[in-house]
C-alpha cells in the first residue's frame, strides 16, 4: 500500500487492487501459501486529506455549475440576437409592403388586434360594456367599458 499515493488509491482502485493481489500471491507463494483472491475492503485516510478531497470535488462541481451558467447565458444571448434579427427583417418587409401597397396591411393588423382584444374582453366575466345611445338632444353619448371587480 505504501507504494501508492492516496490519490491513486482512490482514482485507480481496480489497478491498485490487481497489483496488490499479484504481489501478495508471489510473496505468499514463497511460503507455500496459496491465495485465491485478495480484496481491499476498507481504506481510511487522514481527516485533512478527506477534507481536501471533498473540497476539490465541491470546487469541481462549482466550476461545472459556473460553466453551465455561462453556456446558458450565451445561448440566451444568441436567441435574443436571432429574435432581434427576425423582428428587424419583419419590420423591413412590412415597411416595403406599406410603401408598395399602401397602409392596407396596417389596417388589417389593427382590425385583427381589435378583434383579439374584443375576444379577450368578451370572455372576461369582470368586464362590462355599456353601449352609448342617443341623448335627449339627438347627440350620441360615449360608450363605457367598465372593469368590474367581484
Amino acid at each position: 500500500m505504501a507504494q501508492f499515493d492516496a490519490a491513486e488509491l482512490i482514482t485507480q482502485r481496480e489497478a491498485v487492487s490487481n497489483r496488490i493481489r499479484t504481489d501478495l500471491m508471489k510473496r505468499a507463494g514463497q511460503f507455500n501459501i496459496a491465495l485465491e483472491d485478495v480484496s481491499i475492503t476498507h481504506m481510511t485516510f487522514g481527516k485533512e486529506f478527506t477534507r481536501a478531497v471533498e473540497q476539490k470535488q465541491i470546487a469541481q462541481q462549482d466550476a461545472e455549475r459556473a460553466r453551465f451558467i455561462v453556456e446558458r447565458a450565451e445561448q440566451e444571448r444568441q436567441a435574443n440576437v436571432i429574435r432581434a434579427e427576425g423582428e428587424a427583417e419583419s419590420a423591413d418587409i412590412i415597411s416595403k409592403a406599406v410603401a408598395k401597397a399602401g397602409s392596407g396591411l396596417i389596417e388589417i393588423r389593427r382590425i385583427e388586434a381589435s378583434k383579439d382584444i374584443a375576444q379577450t374582453l368578451a370572455h372576461n366575466p369582470n368586464v362590462t360594456y355599456l353601449p352609448g345611445g342617443e341623448g335627449k338632444d339627438g347627440s350620441k353619448s360615449t360608450s363605457l367599458l367598465l372593469g368590474l371587480r367581484s
